[in-house]
């Protein structure tokens, strides 16, 4: 990944996070207030964001991971479609948040039973230790959000796994203010411009499609 190119994909990926509060506090708030919230205590809180911003940068890694190894098995074709492919789920998660089309279902329901051992997690959250937060945060991490799914389609053609999960680091990273100082004015102010974040949001998914786009007809012509 050119390093240029990096300084502005990081600062994009922050921005989608926090630009996404909204979005965030909607989906993510209940939860926390279930969780981390119940324990009482700050550290809870960062145990727990900890947990989601790992399991984010794990997936960053994969991602990454999976679009070097078709870069290093010479197989330059796919390595254009990998990419085609992320720039195409940011147009349509873009496209989504600006009100132009609809977010598939899916994606629109947070239902955190959906996710694989959210069971025993929940159970094993009983604890008032704040550390029992952190499997907790490490499980929300794969609920179906469709920023968190935009960052993962970026990090696909990042260039590695380094570059993945810098990546997905520095967008876990921008959702945390508004999450961290949920119920304060902070918090209130990005649901009172939520339609302005959202519709920023979009517009910064809509320009690393394009941006990715642009790399690919560079790749064919």
């Amino acid at each position: 990944m050119d390093t240029s190119l990096a300084h502005i994909d990081l600062i994009s990926l922050a921005l989608l996070g926090l630009l996404g509060t909204r979005h965030c506090l909607g989906m993510c708030g209940p939860l926390i207030i279930a969780f981390p919230s119940r324990v009482g205590t700050i550290t809870a809180h960062l145990w727990y964001h900890l947990g989601r911003v790992g399991t984010y940068t794990f997936v960053g890694v994969v991602m990454g991971t999976v679009g070097s190894l078709v870069e290093l098995g010479g197989l330059a074709r796919l390595q254009v479609a990998l990419a085609a492919l992320a720039a195409v789920f940011l147009l349509l998660f873009g496209l989504d948040r600006i009100g132009l089309i609809k977010e598939p279902g899916v994606l629109r329901v947070a239902n955190p039973a959906r996710i694989p051992g959210y069971g025993a997690v929940r159970r094993a959250s009983t604890g008032k230790r704040p550390v029992h937060m952190l499997p907790v945060g490490l499980v929300m991490g794969l609920l179906p959000c469709g920023l968190s799914f935009a960052a993962f389609a970026r990090a696909l053609p990042s260039g590695g796994p380094l570059e993945g999960g810098v990546l997905l680091v520095s967008f876990g990273a921008g959702t945390l203010p508004g999450l961290l100082l949920l119920g304060t004015a902070a918090s209130r102010l990005m649901h009172r411009y939520r339609a302005l974040s959202e519709i920023l949001a979009g517009v910064l998914m809509i320009a690393m499609a394009v941006d990715l786009g642009a790399d690919v007809l560079q790749a064919i012509v």
